[in-house]
């Protein structure tokens, strides 16, 4: 996922985390991931024409099994106006293993 990432908008800050564990999902699971891209590719588009970018570029892993991606794209001046950090993720509405 990373390498495919940086290969198709090779962005200036990239990162990718797995959330599996904070869901319902067998250990060991690859299948909720978050991704932060700050990338000058997303340089006048809206935010659903960056969200279908990094959708095109993984269509392989949601064909593979991917699930959930949770999705901050931004520009490298959004990123330094922002608190450049990737944000925590949601908790899980279907039922998580601590409940």
């Amino acid at each position: 996922m990373q390498a495919a990432l940086q290969e198709a908008l090779a962005p200036t800050q990239l990162e990718v985390r797995n959330d599996s564990h904070l869901h319902s999902v067998p250990p060991n699971s690859e299948t909720h991931f978050s991704v932060l891209v700050v990338s000058e590719h997303f340089a006048n588009l809206s935010r659903v024409q960056r969200h279908q970018a990094i959708h095109r570029v993984l269509m392989a892993e949601f064909e593979g099994g991917l699930h959930a991606l949770s999705i901050h794209a931004m520009t490298v001046d959004e990123w330094e106006a922002s608190e450049k950090s990737h944000t925590k993720p949601p908790p899980c509405l279907s039922g998580r293993k601590d409940e």
